[in-house]
């Protein structure tokens, strides 16, 4: 029984950051991918406070080869802005970085745009960073719904964030910024880190889960389905018994697929037939 759609799987570009852009893309054809969620990683794609890459050229290379991008995901993880900056000028820096990133996303057609809490530092009070994080999501979510876009918040692993990690962070989150503009992204792998289910997931938060990065894990890697332990099968049908029709992106960023990712896109796609 067919549980997902080809255009439901969206290929990433995190793990083909060490080749072209047009590699990356002439790669996800020969997988048999049709969708993608691009990440805007400098080897492929420009993003600053002040301006961003072309988005026409992107859009041309894109849908010349058959595929549209359904997900846009600005860097935030590696480079210096994030959701919950502490000094004054790197808050406004990060957030005209992710307006920019918003604006991005509208011009390619695009109607979602990836976003997480950031992080507070360790050494002062939580609850300050969350205040940050909401000012800024909020403000965010105010220029999505002036472009069309709608965000989609995901929680982190522990080492990467101490605001939004759990399923309950999330709601809290999300609750405090009320915004239609706003809806929810499952990360398998912070899921898997946290403990928590998918139907976890979805018992709190039902149609407002919009999109996933929907990965192997040990819970830990980011991995190709079956260099893991989780039961796509199992992932799958909770997936289909909820509802859900959004895509499944394929946020790949285990070191050892930075080497011949293109195998691993085929060797991850094969996977998913058995289910389509």
């Amino acid at each position: 029984m067919a549980l997902i759609k080809r255009e439901q799987v969206a290929g990433m570009n995190i793990h083909y950051m060490r080749y072209s852009l047009e590699y990356f893309l002439d790669a996800q054809v020969e997988a048999g991918i049709k969708s993608i969620e691009f990440w805007t990683g400098v080897p492929h794609y420009y993003l600053d406070p002040m301006s961003y890459s072309d988005c026409k050229e992107l859009k041309q290379k894109i849908e010349s080869r058959g595929l549209e991008v359904k997900v846009f995901t600005p860097e935030n993880c590696m480079y210096q802005y994030q959701f919950a900056a502490t000094k004054p000028e790197i808050f406004e820096k990060s957030f005209q970085y992710f307006k920019n990133g918003i604006k991005a996303t509208a011009e390619l057609g695009c109607e979602i745009m990836q976003c997480n809490s950031g992080w507070g530092y360790f050494d002062e009070d939580r609850e300050e960073a969350w205040k940050r994080s909401r000012e800024m999501l909020s403000k965010l979510a105010d220029v999505a719904q002036s472009e069309g876009v709608t965000l989609a918040l995901e929680a982190l692993r522990p080492e990467e964030s101490n605001l939004v990690i759990t399923v309950q962070d999330t709601k809290r989150m999300f609750d405090e910024i009320n915004h239609p503009n706003m809806k929810v992204l499952i990360d398998t792998t912070a899921m898997g880190v946290a403990g928590e289910t998918l139907q976890d997931w979805f018992d709190v938060f039902g149609k407002e889960i919009i999109h996933t990065h929907f990965v192997d894990g040990n819970p830990y890697g980011h991995l190709i389905w079956g260099d893991g332990h989780h039961n796509l099968e199992a992932f799958l049908t909770t997936l289909q018994n909820n509802g859900y029709t959004g895509y499944l992106g394929q946020e790949i960023t285990d070191a050892r697929y930075f080497k011949n990712p293109k195998s691993h896109d085929i060797r991850n796609m094969k996977t998913f037939e058995k289910f389509m």
